[in-house]
């Protein structure tokens, strides 16, 4: 069975990207494992940290569980218009296990806020940078208003919800 790596990029423990990240891992029927950052919290990266430390154990687990899976959801927090910092954290030790952050698995990149742009501005900056780090994003879907429209484990905003399918069904048929 294909198993589906799923986590919210950020380190809030009640983290409404981390809801819509498991959302998506439980709609695709398939296996998956949901991680927390706050489980890969690291030195802030830096060169020197990493010739006098080496690289965290975190970092190489990370990459097992990007290895190991066979498609990826991350859902984007937006800090101050980009990813949060234990995410770029995390994207950066991550490099320096290997050059291929992502391994070339399909990934559905989500993204939402409890504002009106569901985080628009992370999730473009994403579509827009992950390729050049060896991402194969299949789909991508921003839930705007959170609060507003994810009541109840669910979608209920009904065109929304039929975008968010969507963007899964394409997903799942690349895995």
């Amino acid at each position: 069975m294909k198993k589906i790596l799923a986590f919210g990029a950020s380190s809030s423990k009640n983290s409404i990207n981390k809801q819509l990240a498991t959302y998506a891992a439980v709609k695709t029927d398939l296996a998956y494992t949901i991680i927390d950052l706050n489980d890969f919290e690291m030195p802030i990266f830096s060169v020197d940290k990493e010739e006098t430390n080496g690289i965290p154990k975190e970092a190489t687990d990370f990459k097992q569980l990007v290895k190991d899976a066979d498609g990826i959801i991350i859902s984007f927090a937006e800090h101050n218009g980009s990813y949060s910092s234990a995410f770029k954290n995390l994207m950066d030790w991550a490099s320096r296990v290997e050059k291929s952050r992502w391994n070339n698995k399909p990934m559905m990149l989500l993204s939402t806020s409890p504002g009106a742009r569901g985080g628009k501005n992370v999730l473009d900056h994403a579509l827009g940078y992950f390729p050049y780090m060896d991402a194969n994003i299949i789909s991508s879907f921003s839930l705007p208003s959170f609060y507003e429209n994810f009541k109840e484990n669910n979608i209920n905003h009904e065109s929304l919800a039929e975008d968010f399918s969507k963007a899964l069904t394409l997903f799942k048929s690349k895995l």
